[in-house]
């Protein structure tokens, strides 16, 4: 009855979030990312930005959402421009956000000039709109490295950079940081083998070690049946779904705030736990939600990757790769906790009755008892991470 009560409790409180999330997601302020690549005469700079907070002139670094700004008016009405309007007030607004874009070689500032902008259309107002200008400038002679950031006033900035290979410098700037000198060099190409390989290891530790809410989901899943069908059921449908969703939002098709994503995912930990606990759920039924879940979950994967930046010349092959390396991360985790119960249950057989059968019966009661505690485990550390990523 408990558990019951629970589940129903869960289920409307993810609802309840679901409903209330979406008023605040176009205020939210997510840091610019800037693909810079530096050779032996010009830099260029691909940037996602919101580019009505830029226009409104809004201090990105004095707030933490556009409602506390007092131009949000101005940057709601630049939100409901359309592209062809709002690319117009950029190339008037031009000479002033250029002196913002700092690049600097040897001390000395060099403008960059702008050669193209690619703006959405209006859609879904709910969402914020990200823009992506590309910036060029030529580099004086020699090879004196370059430093590149933008003012204060824009807030954070991501900036990866491009060609650099397996060395490639990335950098979180706040508070108008610059980036370490990046050198000028010869831009190296990677194969699509090589990236491949490099994007495993990427996907890999993402789960182990780094993944520890996806850790203990896939935790869930094996303690719902030693059984291997309803295993591979799960985790079929958990990879199918996670990589639907990955590709979207990789291809930028789909896009959904962080602060809506990492509570549900934390939500999806505590009701496979409940489920477990509870017991006798159709295995069919349960394979339904972990497919459901695993959208969420191929969200997540997809802001990890966005963070480390995928390489635009090998997209296919590097998400491929990062796939396969969280497949290997998720089989390396049900193979280790299949070992600890496999030699928990070689320690704890005593005089068996009968040789051919007790060892299989211990290893369920032994199961079952891991399953259980697990489970309990697993949703109580999935319910304070619900609690701490919605309201904390």
């Amino acid at each position: 009855m408990m558990i019951n009560k629970m589940t129903r409790l869960l289920a409307v409180s993810t609802a309840l979030f679901l409903f209330a999330a979406p008023g605040v997601r176009a205020h939210e302020i997510d840091p610019g990312i800037a693909d810079v690549q530096v050779t032996e005469t010009e830099i260029t700079m691909s940037i996602q930005l919101s580019l009505e907070s830029i226009l409104a002139e809004m201090d990105l670094a004095a707030i933490t959402d556009t409602t506390q700004s007092p131009v949000e008016q101005i940057y709601a009405e630049l939100r409901a421009t359309d592209p062809a309007t709002l690319r117009a007030e950029l190339e008037g607004f031009w000479p002033r956000m250029q002196r913002r874009i700092i690049i600097e070689v040897n001390g000395d500032r060099i403008l960059p000039e702008l050669v193209g902008a690619s703006i959405p259309e209006v859609g879904n107002f709910d969402l914020a709109r990200s823009s992506t200008l590309n910036l060029r400038a030529d580099l004086p002679e020699g090879d004196d490295p370059v430093r590149v950031g933008w003012a204060a006033l824009y807030g954070d900035l991501v900036v990866r950079q491009v060609g650099g290979g397996e060395d490639a410098y990335t950098a979180f700037l706040s508070d108008g940081d610059l980036t370490a000198p990046l050198p000028r060099l010869e831009i190296r190409t990677e194969s699509a083998w090589a990236v491949f390989a490099r994007y495993i290891i990427v996907g890999f530790e993402h789960i182990v070690p780094l993944g520890i809410d996806h850790i203990l989901f896939v935790l869930g899943l094996f303690f719902f049946s030693l059984h291997l069908k309803p295993i591979l059921f799960q985790v079929s449908s958990f990879t199918v779904a996670h990589t639907i969703t990955l590709a979207l939002a990789s291809l930028g098709l789909v896009s959904i705030p962080t602060s809506i994503v990492e509570p549900l995912i934390a939500a999806s930990i505590v009701y496979v736990g409940v489920e477990n606990i509870r017991g006798h759920v159709n295995v069919m039924a349960r394979t339904g939600l972990v497919f459901v879940f695993g959208l969420l979950h191929g969200l997540g994967f997809a802001s990890v990757l966005g963070d480390f930046g995928i390489t635009a010349s090998h997209f296919v092959a590097a998400l491929l790769g990062f796939n396969v390396g969280v497949e290997f991360g998720q089989l390396a985790v049900i193979f280790s906790a299949l070992v600890l119960i496999l030699v928990a249950v070689r320690f704890a057989m005593i005089a068996p009755l009968r040789v051919e059968e007790q060892p299989v019966r211990d290893t369920q009661v032994m199961y079952r008892a891991v399953s259980v505690v697990g489970s309990i485990l697993i949703s109580l550390i999935g319910a304070w991470w619900t609690i701490e990523r919605i309201f904390l």
